[in-house]
């Protein structure tokens, strides 16, 4: 039998459950939350940091469930409108 390098996945491995804390944000969240916070790279740095917040014992401004994982959470404060992106005005 044939040796397969580390750095090939195989196709049968089990996928992540999304019930699982910590396991992959749900699609429908995501793209819920980029109709409110349309630039993708601002999106992810906002879910980022409340992810952090979370992660290290701040409270969710939602009511959760056990199977939200931390960025299920944050997406569905941005949803909705617990948590809003306030732009700085430049400064020259």
């Amino acid at each position: 039998m044939p040796t397969v390098p580390e750095n090939v996945i195989s196709f049968d491995q089990a996928r992540p459950n999304p019930r699982i804390p910590g396991s992959t944000m749900k699609s429908d969240l995501v793209e819920q939350a980029s109709e409110i916070v349309t630039d993708p790279l601002v999106l992810i740095n906002l879910v980022s940091q409340r992810v952090r917040q979370l992660n290290s014992g701040r409270s969710p401004l939602i009511p959760t469930r056990p199977s939200m994982g931390a960025a299920d959470i944050a997406l569905t404060e941005i949803i909705e409108g617990k948590i809003k992106l306030i732009e700085k005005p430049m400064t020259i």
